[in-house]
């Protein structure tokens, strides 16, 4: 199909093009191919060259394997010399951080075969990895379109970021793909090559991470986070603490005659459990980089205070000599979880509809 003189489209308006190419694309895939590569390289018609480009763009996304373009000696002398511009990321946006880790990033890539814009948009998980991922062309005004419904309907924040972030950031959820044996979702293939194989140093997070010696008062004031909306779905899984949200419940509903001060003995000695078994090195790792990342959606949206009451909470979070059990915000995730495992206990709530398990994108 793609052999002998080409035919002539000087007659053909570019609507006529499009369904004509849309059509054999369509009808013929891979075997289109070559014919339309020689229109995208050859075509005398400024319109036929470009339709020939987009109908190549779109059996490209759908997976068909296309002819390499031509160096420049192969091309006629009398044919244009178009180059593309390798795809690269242009613009990115992140929103904050949900209860079990996740956060959504969409990554606008401009250039490359088809020109034009492509939107990847993601779901990331500290623990998991890439658990979704989507997107494909988009123009500027259906993207500022879909930016606009999603700030109106997000219940996290939503910032601008620098693209080189968002990517690392993928590349980070690359690696834990990596080391779980694990891989990205299906969809995501069209997408990988556009991403670095190692994470690189976050210069965002080193400028903003947590002082070497926090600030006490502000890290016990930073248990006022969780009282913001943002953070609203911030506790430990109730899945963990359910033995422990059974004991504080049971200690709650005895009847034995004791006194406050043992009472609240006992239900702190719960707690203390509830956060030993829930704050191991590597979960306290998590939280240092929720918070820290948290930080940044706060000074990006112009709240300086929970800024620095996040990064207080995670220099104490991250201070390895002092036991979870004393960090205070550490304490107060604890407690949220066993108050909502109690609901669970008690029927009120449905574990699968609160569970921070990764892949649960909870408020």
């Amino acid at each position: 199909m793609g052999g002998g003189p080409l035919p002539d489209l000087a007659g053909c308006s570019a609507a006529e093009l499009d369904v004509a190419l849309r059509e054999l694309g369509r009808r013929h895939g891979a075997t289109a191919a070559p014919l339309l590569r020689r229109l995208a390289d050859e075509a005398a018609e400024k319109d036929a060259r470009k339709t020939a480009r987009r109908e190549l763009y779109r059996l490209a996304q759908a997976g068909v394997s296309l002819p390499a373009a031509p160096g420049p000696m192969a091309r006629p002398l009398a044919g244009p010399l178009i180059r593309r511009a390798p795809e690269r990321a242009t613009a990115a946006w992140l929103s904050g951080i949900d209860g079990s880790g996740s956060r959504a990033a969409w990554i606008v890539f401009e250039g490359g075969l088809g020109g034009g814009l492509r939107l990847c948009s993601l779901i990331l998980n500290d623990e998991v990895g890439i658990l979704e991922s989507a997107g494909g062309p988009v123009t500027r005004k259906r993207l500022e379109a879909e930016q606009r419904a999603l700030r109106e309907s997000q219940k996290l924040p939503w910032v601008e970021t620098p693209p080189e972030r968002a990517a690392a950031l993928v590349a980070e959820a690359l690696a834990l793909h990596a080391a779980a044996g694990s891989a990205p979702p299906p969809a995501f293939a069209r997408w990988r090559a556009l991403f670095p194989s190692r994470p690189a140093p976050d210069p965002l997070l080193a400028d903003a991470a947590p002082p070497a010696a926090g600030d006490a008062e502000l890290a016990e004031q930073a248990v006022a986070l969780l009282d913001l909306p943002e953070l609203g779905g911030w506790f430990v899984d109730p899945a963990a603490v359910r033995e422990d949200a059974v004991a504080l419940l049971e200690m709650r509903d005895s009847r034995l005659v004791v006194s406050d001060q043992i009472k609240a003995e006992r239900e702190a000695a719960i707690v203390d459990a509830a956060v030993a078994k829930t704050f191991p090195l590597p979960a306290r790792a998590r939280w240092v980089r929720r918070l820290g990342e948290m930080a940044l959606i706060f000074d990006a949206t112009g709240r300086p205070e929970p800024a620095a009451q996040a990064r207080a909470a995670a220099a104490a979070l991250a201070d390895k000599e002092r036991r979870a059990e004393s960090v205070a915000f550490a304490r107060a995730l604890a407690r949220r979880g066993l108050e909502v495992a109690g609901e669970v206990t008690l029927g009120r709530a449905r574990l699968e509809d609160v569970s921070r398990a990764p892949g649960r994108r909870g408020a």
